[in-house]
């Protein structure tokens, strides 16, 4: 059997791990098993619920959105692993000067952010918090090249920024940060996978955790090799990559009842404001439980 792992650059522990796909990592750990390993290389990690469902992929790896939507599509999901809480990962950038102090503040204004990553999830809690509603009280337009210099110039109100985009802007100057991640989220990367292969070969699920904690382990003891990787494939300075690469916790946890709760509330926010259209039972997700299907 090959067990193809999916792979895109907003997971940091599994774009390490395919990087370093030259060490080895995976295949010494699924090798013992009788299992080889291929990577599936993609650009949108919302689509991850889907490539699992399909087939394409056996295992991916996204922030805290992703896995939700994917339960509300139906699609037959089971989580595996998290990492420790990222605070540090993103913030939510307002120009100095802007009048917004909280946000409140930001009602009736044009947000840009990744829509359907982690950062859903932080507007979306954050406006809740305060009463408003991600789908009624701003307008979310999804982040693109041109983000930072439109928030500069008044253009939109604020903009989510993450990584090396994230430690470029704030060395530039001239921002404000009005929500730090941590301060809403934990903001935690998310390992998933087909309920057939987690429950039917749980052994290749442990080797691949153990795969991934490896890549977590060499990325946090050669952050500037990660930096200057991830500079060279992603664009940006190795400088600033490397001032992200050194705020993640590079730590893999077990799925734990806490985590499920976090992303129960942030699929109770998302049904509220209508970014999905179903109810959505996170522990569902979890080996053993019933599968949370569209019917």
């Amino acid at each position: 059997m090959t067990i193809t792992i999916g792979v895109h650059s907003s997971n940091p522990s599994l774009y390490h791990l395919y990087h370093l796909s030259r060490l080895g990592l995976a295949q010494e750990e699924l090798a013992p098993l009788g299992e080889s390993v291929v990577f599936h290389p993609y650009t949108n990690g919302v689509r991850t619920g889907e490539l699992l469902s399909q087939g394409v992929i056996d295992f991916g790896g996204t922030g805290s959105t992703p896995p939700v939507t994917a339960q509300a599509a139906g699609h037959d999901i089971v989580y595996t692993a998290v990492s420790a809480p990222r605070p540090e990962h993103g913030a939510l950038l307002v120009p100095e000067d802007s009048p917004a102090r909280t946000v409140a503040d930001l009602k009736g204004t044009t947000v840009h952010l990744a829509i359907g990553s982690w950062q859903t999830h932080l507007i979306a809690k954050a406006l809740d918090d305060v009463g408003l509603s991600y789908a009624d009280d701003i307008t979310a337009v999804r982040s693109d090249g041109n983000s930072e210099e439109l928030l500069r110039t008044g253009a939109i109100a604020a903009w989510v920024a993450q990584g090396a985009q994230l430690a470029a802007a704030r060395r530039t100057g001239g921002l404000r940060t009005l929500i730090r991640t941590g301060d809403v989220i934990t903001d935690r990367s998310v390992f998933f996978a087909r309920r057939d292969l987690v429950e039917s070969r749980p052994e290749i699920i442990e080797a691949l955790t153990r795969a991934l904690r490896r890549a977590d382990g060499w990325a946090a003891a050669h952050p500037r090799q990660a930096a200057e990787i991830a500079a060279a494939d992603l664009g940006g300075s190795a400088d600033d990559w490397e001032t992200a690469l050194r705020a993640l916790p590079w730590r893999i946890e077990p799925v734990t009842d806490a985590f499920i709760a976090e992303q129960q509330e942030a699929a109770d926010i998302f049904h509220r404001t209508g970014f999905i259209d179903r109810p959505v039972i996170v522990a569902r997700a979890v080996a053993g439980a019933v599968a949370d299907k569209v019917a």
